[in-house]
Parts: C-alpha cells; sequence; structure tokens
C-alpha cells in the first residue's frame, strides 16, 4: 500500500482534487486564480512523473491517474470555456469527440477481442495535449491580463485543432492495426 501512496501519486490526486476548485474559480469570474490553479496543476504534472522517474516510484496507479488526470483538466477547462465562449466552439467539439472517441474505442476493442491494447502515446498526441495545454493557458492569460494573448488565439485554435484531429485518427489507424491483429480465431477463419 505504501508504494501506492508516493509522493508522484500524491500529487497526481491533487491535480484531480484541483479540477473543481478551478472551475469554481473559473466560472466565479476570478480568472487569475483559476489561471494560478491551472499553472500550479501543470507543475505538479511536470513533478510528479520527474520525481517518479528520479526515484524509481513508477506504480501502476500512477500510470493510470496521470493521463486521467491530465485529460479531466483539459476536458473541464475546454467545456467551461466553452460554454463562456472564449474558446471556439467547434475546437471544444473536437477536444471531446476525439478523447470520447478514444475512450469507446478501447472498451469496444476490449469487448470484442477480450485482450488489453497497451496505449502508448505518439508524438501527434503528445503534441496535441501540449497545444490544448497552451490553447486553455493562453485563454486563461487573456482572461486574466485582457489583451495579452488574443493575437495568439485564432492561430493557435487552428493548429490545435488540427493536430488533435490527426491524433485522433493517428490512435483510430493504430486501433483498426492492432484489431486486425488480435481478431478471434473464428472471426479468421472462412466459412465453408
Amino acid at each position: 500500500m505504501l508504494t501506492v501512496l508516493n509522493v508522484p501519486n500524491l500529487l497526481t490526486l491533487l491535480r484531480l482534487l484541483a479540477i473543481p476548485g478551478f472551475l469554481i474559480l473559473l466560472e466565479d469570474g476570478r480568472s487569475r486564480d483559476a489561471l494560478a490553479v491551472f499553472v500550479a496543476a501543470g507543475v505538479t504534472d511536470g513533478l510528479d512523473g520527474a520525481i517518479a522517474r528520479l526515484t524509481h516510484t513508477k506504480t501502476a496507479l500512477g500510470a493510470m491517474l496521470d493521463p486521467l488526470a491530465d485529460k479531466l483538466l483539459l476536458l473541464s477547462a475546454f467545456i467551461a470555456l466553452g460554454f463562456m465562449h472564449t474558446v471556439p466552439r467547434w475546437l471544444t467539439v473536437i477536444v471531446i469527440s476525439r478523447d470520447v472517441m478514444l475512450v469507446f474505442g478501447y472498451g469496444f476493442l476490449f469487448m470484442f477481442t477480450q485482450e488489453m491494447m497497451e496505449i502508448r502515446p505518439t508524438a501527434s498526441g503528445k503534441l496535441s495535449t501540449f497545444l490544448q495545454l497552451a490553447s486553455v493557458g493562453t485563454v486563461l492569460v487573456d482572461m486574466a491580463y485582457p489583451g495579452r494573448g488574443t493575437a495568439l488565439m485564432p492561430p493557435l485554435f487552428g493548429l490545435t485543432g488540427a493536430v488533435t484531429s490527426a491524433a485522433g485518427l493517428q490512435y483510430m489507424y493504430r486501433g483498426l492495426l492492432w484489431l486486425q491483429r488480435h481478431e478471434p480465431d473464428e472471426v479468421r477463419r472462412p466459412t465453408p
């Protein structure tokens, strides 16, 4: 039990617990406080991974919780900012659709094959997460300090939407290739 409750996992849990506070601050119009919580969450994301690698304290729980915390923070931010009309709705739809597609696709693959597919992040997936974080961060900076991020937003939103879509298609392609290699024998055999 002690290996599960290590420093990296506690930092990840703090990031998960910060999400409601971030959303409350955002909805209350306390943009600077919301930006501070978002930045702190980003710092803990970098710290938990670095500490886990340096101290050799990686755990299965941490491997599952870390990307979950990132996704929940980003999805929550995009939904809230989409409702506030500070992020284009089309970008919010792309971000949410890709993640929903990944979750349902992974579930489908498991139900169909009864095997767990190892999910490894791709370069485009990491870039899309970085661009999503940059998009949310830029919007929060612009809300907290009006005019500071306005010029960056349109090209950043376009790039984020394009890379997020490409990453989603790449994950879908990888899932289909994996499915083709792991089809149950009765599906592969031609019927007489």
